[in-house]
């Protein structure tokens, strides 16, 4: 029996000036099917949404929902169509409450004012039915990234959505948290709900999606279902060529050049409650992998050996010498780099160009007597530009136009250019598509292969598995494990993670 459509979308193109976004697209979604959008950044796939929600305007095409067609022209007329959508940086307010938040514009109401008691049950018990116990009246800054999801969510299903729009909604989760989500997820699906799933993520599209849709340079690739691809399947429909090389990778740690020389090393560090007294060496060309759950101390690591926090107790040193950094500049100083997990918030400068986010480190060394040398910048802009094959138009380009993938590489250039003797990753291919990620991956190589020592955060355990030449196991703020080499797999990851410091002997912890 063919499934109901909930969601048709015909012949959608949409023009910018000078740039085709979309070419003739058509997308279709069932009802009660949860259906990934796929492709590369600068595909389409945000386009195609924004058309749907009413953010752009399509230039030609058609859009029937429900039965009926529709041309949206602002959000609310989405969602007073029963379209629904949960962005990758959640569009809430965080000083107000949970139920706040929930009912946000659409407060209930009695004789005037606002029911808070109504308030409070409706939003529990919207909470409480997607398997979430919490105390609503809490402000939502003071919840976990995953509850904040949840509330988006709740608040998505409280308009009496009939299509809700998922964009990242991974992003930021750990996988507790992810199981979660995919559980109410299974929900929605339960009570005739579609989902649009938007995901970088391969593995979870396999998990929790019916069908997909594939776009490519604004046009459609093709629709499949979920059951009829294998991962290598779906990765090259996406960049248009064989993905046996991205998805079969793993390195060859007899050719690794990884020197005696010790760049970094870190004595018993500790920090409150969240690291108990970490070691952990860095040598020069290696790249060394940071791996754990969220809150297992991870980022407050780099954060202190890049001297953005301080640490109670513990020390430092760079090259044998003992060293304190009380600020970043003081590790800038000694050539150390940091590309933070939130590059729109703690990355680049959005409204500035693709040039001056490049060269925003290195202008002390590009000035005298308070004059940038605009050649010497304009070489280094170029010659970074090549190396790392940046896509943009000039550089001029405001930077925030560019693709995430992009915008990563113009953070790299940003301290490769200061000639960098550590380079600390935190999600370094965080929202990025599979192909830019492959070259990300590939430069982090050819950083190790020129004796500049990496130090990686990530979340994917497949890329600490493909990339790294030692993984540090964390949970909890204690180092539980250490992998060399060969004993790096996925399977050795999740079983230190999961073991823990408890019942671990000293001699299996490095």
């Amino acid at each position: 029996m063919e499934q109901k459509l909930l969601l048709e979308m015909t012949g959608i193109s949409k023009y910018f000036v000078g740039v085709k976004a979309l070419k003739d697209v058509s997308f279709k979604v069932g009802v009660g099917e949860v259906h990934a959008l796929m492709g590369e950044n600068g595909a389409g796939k945000s386009t195609l949404i924004k058309i749907l929600t009413g953010v752009y305007t399509k230039d030609s095409g058609e859009i029937k929902f429900d039965g009926k067609v529709i041309n949206p022209t602002s959000s609310l007329q989405a969602q007073q169509a029963g379209i629904s959508t949960i962005y990758q940086e959640l569009n809430l307010v965080p000083y107000l409450s949970i139920c706040e938040n929930i009912f946000l514009g659409r407060e209930i109401k009695k004789n005037g004012l606002i029911d808070w008691k109504s308030t409070e049950r409706e939003a529990t018990a919207v909470l409480k039915d997607m398997g979430i116990e919490v105390d609503v009246r809490q402000p939502l800054n003071q919840q976990s990234t995953a509850i904040q999801q949840m509330v988006a969510i709740a608040r998505a299903i409280s308009i009496n959505a009939k299509l809700v729009i998922m964009d990242e909604p991974t992003s930021s989760l750990d996988e507790k948290e992810v199981a979660i989500l995919f559980k109410v997820i299974r929900k929605l699906k339960a009570q005739n709900i579609s989902v649009i799933f938007i995901s970088h993520r391969i593995d979870e599209i396999f998990e929790i999606c019916d069908n997909l849709t594939i776009l490519k340079d604004g046009e459609l690739v093709g629709e499949y279902a979920v059951k009829d691809l294998t991962k290598i399947d779906l990765i090259s429909k996406m960049i248009g060529r064989d993905a046996s090389t991205i998805v079969n990778y793993k390195k060859d740690y007899s050719c690794s050049k990884i020197g005696d020389k010790i760049v970094c090393r870190a004595k018993n560090i500790r920090q409150g409650v969240k690291l108990q007294g970490i070691d952990l060496e860095i040598r020069q060309g290696e790249v060394v992998g940071l791996a754990g759950l969220l809150g297992a101390g991870r980022t407050e690591l780099a954060k202190i050996i890049f001297g953005s926090d301080a640490c109670d107790e513990g020390e430092l040193e760079v090259h044998g010498n003992k060293v304190k950094f009380r600020l970043p500049k003081d590790a800038i100083g000694m050539n150390f780099a940091f590309c933070s997990e939130d590059r729109k918030v703690e990355g680049i400068i959005p409204h500035m160009s693709v040039k001056e986010n490049l060269t925003l480190a290195i202008l002390p060394k590009l000035s005298k007597l308070g004059i940038v040398s605009t050649k010497k910048q304009d070489e280094i802009v170029h010659h970074y530009i090549r190396r790392l094959k940046i896509k943009t138009p000039h550089a001029n380009q405001k930077i925030r136009n560019l693709s995430g993938g992009n915008q990563q590489k113009v953070l790299l250039a940003r301290w490769l250019c200061m000639n960098p003797q550590l380079v600390i990753l935190d999600e370094p291919t965080r929202g990025i598509d599979v192909g830019a990620k492959a070259e990300i991956e590939a430069l982090i190589q050819e950083m190790a292969a020129e004796g500049i020592s990496v130090l990686m955060i990530s979340s994917e355990l497949e890329e600490l598995v493909r990339g790294c030449d030692r993984i540090a196991v964390l949970r909890d703020g204690r180092k539980v494990k250490e992998l060399v080499g060969e004993q790096i797999s996925q399977q050795s990851i999740m079983k230190a993670i999961a073991q823990g410091h408890e019942g671990l002997k000293q001699s299996d912890v490095s």
